[in-house]
């Protein structure tokens, strides 16, 4: 399956030193690592969030893929309209998540405010 997670500058550093493979362990107060799927969704996310509250006002849409059986197991959530589907991924289960991913993580769009 194909997903996509909207990311600040800070995290995509993490990102580049697992050489674009892994996604860094959450914060204490981030139970859940969401990645979305759809890119018009984290497109909107990356814009309007990361680059208008992030520190230095960037924001970056990367690309995925995880395995299919593996990631059928997480349900999918509806967070707003219609676009705004998420997974839901516990963050003590983000290791094994990023044991699933195939290839490697991209980045498809950028935005600065």
């Amino acid at each position: 399956m194909i997903l996509y997670r909207p990311v600040g500058t800070e995290e995509l550093k993490l990102i580049e030193e697992s050489g674009y493979r892994r996604f860094p362990p959450r914060l204490p107060d981030q139970p859940i690592f969401y990645p979305v799927l759809n890119e018009e969704y984290a497109i909107r996310i990356a814009s309007k969030w990361n680059a208008v509250y992030n520190p230095d006002h960037k924001g970056y849409v990367t690309r995925f893929e995880v395995e299919d059986d593996y990631v059928s197991r997480y349900e999918t959530h509806v967070v707003g309209s219609s676009l705004h589907e998420e997974l839901w991924v516990p963050s003590e289960e983000l290791e094994e998540f990023n044991d699933h991913i195939t290839g490697k993580i991209e980045i498809t769009q950028s935005f600065e405010n």
